[in-house]
């Protein structure tokens, strides 16, 4: 079975910096990959790269059958490679209906009514708050939204960069839950995480990255498994 995205012999960085060098990675349909690896090991750069905001140096990125290396950010979405990226990043002085809109500028906006109604079933509070400002919301709302917003698009692969980053314990136990409801439902997630223990809970299969490198790949419970991998790259 081909991999939904595909990515082959990937280097890249910013600048002069290479911090890619030479990454191999794929996701198939309806799975969670996690993809781990320590603050500079390079995550969010390879989240750049795949969706058009850096250059790749080398190597390619097919997705649902199509090259997207070196390709435009505008046609990456198209694709419906679709990131949620670190810190949320929503637009605090729009409300949260016009965010929601926003995330369906570039794909699947005749459909925007009905993606509504579906964000809305999802994230009931979302509803509950459509003309609030979304700088004025708690962080779990604004998570909510970004992840909203990312829906928005009819993403075929959804990248999660720290979704949990700075929630509290339980809303980040209900992030991980949603995560997993929306694999359940057929969506394929890249799940960029520090959290290593509850996203290898609910990840299919997992990464390591460390220094611009993986250095594991295959299923969590090999991972866990290891004691040097444990020691060594995950700190448990």
């Amino acid at each position: 079975m081909s991999a939904l995205l595909d990515i082959q012999g990937l280097h890249g960085g910013y600048g002069r910096v290479e911090v890619l060098r030479g990454i191999d990675l794929n996701v198939h349909n309806g799975e969670i990959v996690a993809l781990l690896g320590s603050n500079g090991a390079g995550k969010s750069t390879l989240n750049n790269v795949l969706c058009g905001i850096y250059q790749a140096w080398g190597g390619t990125v097919h997705f649902d059958g199509n090259d997207l290396s070196g390709a435009h950010y505008r046609d990456v979405v198209k694709a419906g490679l679709i990131q949620v990226p670190e810190g949320r990043k929503v637009f605090p002085n729009l409300t949260v209906l016009e965010n929601l809109e926003l995330g369906s500028f570039t794909r699947a906006r005749s459909r925007r009514s009905e993606n509504l109604d579906k964000v809305f079933a999802i994230f009931p509070r979302l509803k509950e708050r459509l003309t609030q400002r979304a700088g004025t919301m708690s962080g779990g709302e604004q998570q909510m939204l970004a992840i909203g917003r990312g829906l928005m698009a009819e993403p075929r692969l959804l990248i999660l960069d720290e979704p949990s980053l700075g929630l509290s314990p339980l809303l980040v136990e209900e992030m991980f839950s949603l995560i997993s409801r929306l694999r359940d439902d057929g969506l394929a997630i890249l799940l960029v995480e520090q959290n290593v223990g509850q996203s290898l809970e609910i990840a299919d299969r997992a990464y390591v990255l460390e220094n611009g490198h993986i250095r594991f790949s295959g299923l969590p419970a090999d991972l866990l498994g290891s004691d040097e991998l444990r020691k060594s790259y995950l700190g448990l």
